[in-house]
C-alpha cells in the first residue's frame, strides 16, 4: 500500500522543516546542506532517546 510509505516521507520532511535553516535554501554547497540534514536528524534522535520511558516489568 502506498499511503503508509508516503506518510513516513511526509513526516521526515516535516522533521527537516522544523529546523529553520533547512526551511530555505541558504546553503551554497551541497556538503553543507547535507551536514545540516545530518545535524537535524541527530537532534531528532537525541530528543527521542532522551525521553523518559516507564520501566517495563
Amino acid at each position: 500500500m502506498v499511503l503508509p510509505k508516503r506518510w513516513i516521507v511526509e513526516r521526515f520532511a516535516a522533521h527537516l522543516m522544523r529546523t529553520r535553516r533547512l526551511a530555505r535554501d541558504y546553503e551554497r554547497r551541497t556538503a553543507s546542506a547535507e551536514a545540516m540534514v545530518h545535524w537535524s536528524m541527530t537532534l531528532l534522535m537525541t530528543r527521542r532517546l532522551a525521553r523518559s520511558h516507564p520501566q517495563r516489568a
